[in-house]
């Protein structure tokens, strides 16, 4: 063998170890683009499906806030007639309004402890929306990340250029670091 086909020979073999390098790179970094793409699906609808949750709480919690207003109304009402109308009425009559009256404030003490738990649900269905909504933003972030490694890669096959497909790999990495952090949350 003459020396030219050596260099040939050598140069064509370190072409191919590199192609196969570029070749695992770029679908390691669209198999992660893949399931960042999955994963931000995921945690968009999760973040949808934990709002519409948390607003049915708040309605709920609503709800209770104003059946609790108008048994204070009614208590009200029945302690200003009590104390004006009533003076000298029958006992019965005295003991039968003053039995409503605690009933009614039994009831108030009854709904704001409900509506105590409901807010505290709410509050936890809008901490899983929060969250769904960070991690769907970073697998965002990620795709498009990976995305452009997976161009910058194609590109380098393309026109034969090393220094680009490490410029895609430099990218690629960052895309997978926003994949991690989809995963969880570390920044």
């Amino acid at each position: 063998m003459e020396p030219e086909e050596v260099v040939e020979q050598v140069t064509k073999e370190s072409r191919e170890r590199w192609f196969g390098y570029l070749a695992l790179t770029t679908v390691i970094l669209a198999v992660c683009a893949t399931l960042a793409s999955f994963k931000e699906g995921n945690n968009s609808v999760d973040s949808v499906l934990n709002q519409t949750q948390a607003a049915n709480q708040w309605s709920y919690f609503q709800a209770k806030s104003i059946k609790s207003y108008l048994y204070e109304m009614q208590k009200d009402k029945l302690t200003m007639d009590l104390k004006a109308g009533l003076e000298g009425s029958s006992p019965a009559l005295s003991k039968e309004y003053s039995a409503k009256i605690d009933f009614y404030a039994k009831e108030m003490d009854r709904y704001a402890q409900e509506k105590k738990d409901i807010a505290a649900e709410a509050k936890k269905f809008e901490q899983l929306r929060d969250e769904a909504q960070r991690r769907a933003e970073a697998y965002g972030i990620a795709v498009i990340f990976l995305q452009m490694g997976i161009l910058l890669s194609s590109v380098a096959a393309l026109v034969n250029r090393k220094a680009l497909w490490i410029v895609g790999c430099f990218i690629g990495v960052v895309g997978i670091v926003y994949f991690i952090n989809g995963m969880w949350l570390l920044f």
